[in-house]
């Protein structure tokens, strides 16, 4: 199976902003995948085990913390590397994804350019 990242973010144009970001790397042959809140995003992360999964922390049901804290400590999925991706630029943002067993932080509106350089670092491209 080729590798796949997920996008977890309830708003529509955010997906679709790093979705776009992203289709270069299908040539490659990477699966994307995206989800609308935090419910959906944590069922795909358990049907597909995404290598990457950006993931927003303001979403309604479940925020991306809680998502996070299941994938990291519930399920003890290691492999799947998480983005924590907020609008807030708070250290506690950072401090709390981090506790929730996040990989990384980025603060949105992010650098399209850090963003593809993590993906490439995460992914091995």
């Amino acid at each position: 199976m080729g590798k796949q990242v997920l996008i977890v973010d309830d708003e529509a144009h955010v997906r679709l902003l790093i979705e776009r970001l992203l289709e270069d790397y299908e040539d490659d042959g990477v699966q994307i995948l995206s989800a609308a809140d935090g419910n959906e995003g944590l069922q795909k992360i358990r049907d597909h085990q995404p290598q990457l999964v950006f993931l927003d922390i303001m979403m309604p049901g479940m925020n991306g913390f809680e998502v996070c804290r299941v994938v990291k400590q519930e399920l003890a999925l290691e492999d799947v590397y998480i983005v924590i991706l907020t609008a807030k630029g708070q250290k506690q943002d950072a401090q709390l994804g981090s506790d929730a067993g996040a990989d990384s932080y980025m603060t949105k509106p992010f650098s399209p350019d850090a963003l593809l350089d993590l993906t490439e670092r995460v992914l091995g491209l």
